[in-house]
């Protein structure tokens, strides 16, 4: 599973050892242009620190301050921590000239969703990965904006299982939902969006489903259709799991889609693809980022 010590593949930090810092260790060691080089966190006792240890990843409880003792031991930092904390981490960062990787809703950098704006990303030092349920559904909302540009209003409802959501997650919802409308707003063109989360308690544990609506009079249903799941095959490409699963349906004065994550489970199971969309998203932007360095095209 692990690339670590082969040629060609640039070195990257990851800061927060929890359930996202986790999930995307495990994608660092499968890419093939990637070495995860330090695994920082502050619980040393945390599950997460455990396992980095285990398949023989530095790891460290002393979290940023790992990176600033040793700034060369990485080109590339994914910040899995929350909001408030990557507005500290960014400033030092930023100092150490580290192509930044944001995963928290702080939107310190530019937001970014691959298939939107990832080679426009490239060039700011802070990028920032919106959220789950931007990832899911800005693209979704891009998709419906092209067959109809005057939209005014949507709303997401994302619901994710309560299992996959660790403390970061619970402690950024505010942050969360805001951070969604905006990127959706940003990226896709929409006036007004208004997104809810849901922490789904179901057991078994429930899949990730977005809901998007979007208040259309008179909607031209095949063109949506078309745009729709074009749009789906290529998050498809960088993000396995996402599908649609309903729609585009049209009812009193508003479409409906559905789309479902169904996770690779590679540090939680299936259900949390919460974690799957975000961190193969930021995984995407990291390995383009690498091959430039590289010089592979």
């Amino acid at each position: 599973m692990s690339n670590q010590g082969t040629h060609n593949t640039i070195p990257v930090a990851i800061i927060g050892t929890g359930n996202i810092g986790s999930d995307l260790l495990v994608k660092v060691l499968r890419s093939p242009y990637l070495t995860c080089a330090m695994f920082t966190g502050q619980h040393p006792d945390s599950p997460g620190i455990a396992r980095a240890r285990e398949l023989n990843i530095p790891t460290s409880a002393d979290s940023i301050a790992a990176i600033e003792r040793d700034p060369g031991c990485c080109d590339i930092v994914f910040d899995a921590t929350t909001a408030e904390a990557h507005r500290r981490h960014a400033t030092v960062l930023a100092r150490l000239k580290k192509f930044v990787i944001d995963m928290t809703p702080s939107q310190a950098g530019g937001m970014c969703v691959p298939l939107l704006n990832l080679e426009d990303s490239l060039a700011k030092q802070n990028v920032n990965m919106v959220t789950c349920g931007g990832q899911a559904n800005a693209p979704i909302a891009r998709a419906i904006m092209a067959v109809h540009p005057d939209i005014q209003y949507m709303e997401v409802v994302s619901s994710i299982a309560s299992k996959s959501a660790g403390i970061g997650t619970r402690n950024n919802i505010d942050e969360y939902t805001q951070t969604t409308s905006d990127g959706i707003r940003a990226l896709a063109g929409v006036p007004q969006v208004k997104t809810i989360i849901i922490l789904n308690p179901a057991d078994p544990p429930y899949l990730m489903h977005n809901t998007l609506y979007a208040e259309i009079e008179r909607p031209d249903l095949p063109a949506l259709e078309r745009s729709i799941k074009h749009t789906v095959e290529k998050i498809r490409e960088y993000v396995p799991g996402f599908r649609l699963l309903y729609g585009p349906v049209q009812e009193s004065g508003r479409v409906t889609t559905i789309t479902e994550v169904v996770g690779r489970g590679d540090y939680l199971p299936a259900y949390a693809g919460n974690l799957d969309i975000i961190n193969c998203a930021a995984v995407a932007v990291a390995e383009r980022y690498a091959k430039k360095k590289l010089g592979l095209h």
